[in-house]
């Protein structure tokens, strides 16, 4: 059974019971809240993740608790607390924001739990079999580009972390609702009009935010990992023409180790993980100034199944 299966009032009831578990990728979430619209917003952007129903035989890799505070704060300006096994990390946000709250608690979570990946900041897209990963610093476009491509037909295996497995050598899919901030969110809706965008939460430490719906085919295939074959770097400049250039590796394995959040506490893996991504991958710089340009550029770059590397 899917999370859409269910209707938001379904939903509700079980957030506010024993709790909702779910399958994002390799993780199982197990999520209490009585926010009383969010329920909506799993229903349209969770709605292809494979529900669990009690009698739970998994394990939940997080537990985690969304709700307003108890007592008069629950009615004076109204704000959201977010929880991991049931300790705070963020300061309260405000009711109406508990989606932007949720997503980052989750990407706090999995940075706090599992070292036992090379995660990097970075969007990472499968085509032809093989994954194109693009590590981005704010404002580079990563997100943006990201959700183009997934627009246009890549397979979405994560916007905000690249989960490389040192045992399967390949990025394991974790797809969920891409964040889109500030200009970005109009950029993509003139991009695709069939583009499924959700509310828009403004004054967020990141500005306006409002979320993609990932792709019901990349959820589906969450389970399918994808070996590396291309990094490119992308930085969006406004205006200025669009260029892809090719890379020298040892620059490529810097800034790759340099977009990882745990690369020193991984140690020698840490370091084997890079290698063996830059090793495997044609690594490229693309500076951009208009989105379908770059869309363009990144389609022709992977119609091969596999490229070969340069030394």
């Amino acid at each position: 059974m899917n999370i859409g299966q269910l209707s938001p009032k379904e939903l509700g009831h079980h957030l506010q019971s024993g709790g909702l578990r779910w399958v994002i990728g390799p993780f199982v979430i197990h999520l209490r809240s009585h926010v009383p619209d969010f329920p909506e917003y799993l229903h349209k952007f969770y709605g292809e993740n494979q529900l669990l129903m009690p009698p739970w035989n998994d394990i939940a890799d997080f537990h985690l608790t969304l709700n307003p505070p108890l007592g008069l704060r629950r009615y004076w300006r109204p704000k959201v607390h977010f929880r991991l096994d049931g300790n705070a990390f963020f300061t309260p946000f405000p009711l109406d924001h508990a989606p932007p709250l949720f997503e980052w608690g989750l990407n706090m979570a999995i940075a706090a739990r599992c070292n036992h990946w090379l995660l990097l900041h970075a969007a990472v897209l499968e085509k032809n079999g093989v994954a194109l990963v693009l590590p981005g610093t704010p404002g580079a476009g990563k997100s943006t580009l990201c959700a183009a491509l997934a627009l246009q037909g890549f397979r979405l295996l994560s916007d905000e972390f690249g989960l490389y497995c040192p045992q399967q050598k390949c990025f394991l899919a974790n797809p969920r609702p891409i964040g889109l901030k500030n200009e970005s969110i109009d950029v993509i809706r003139a991009f695709n009009s069939q583009a499924v965008l959700g509310q828009e939460y403004p004054n967020t430490r990141k500005g306006t935010v409002s979320y993609l719906q990932p792709p019901a085919l990349s959820v589906h295939n969450a389970h399918i990992g994808a070996t590396p074959a291309w990094i490119v770097f992308p930085t969006f400049i406004d205006n200025q023409p669009t260029c892809l250039e090719k890379l020298p590796q040892a620059e490529s394995f810097m800034r790759l180790a340099a977009n990882a959040f745990n690369y020193e506490t991984m140690g020698v893996i840490g370091f084997e993980c890079v290698t063996d991504i830059v090793q495997h991958s044609l690594a490229m710089q693309l500076r951009f100034g208009r989105l379908e340009e770059a869309v363009t550029l990144l389609q022709d770059l992977t119609q091969s199944t596999r490229p070969i590397p340069e030394t």
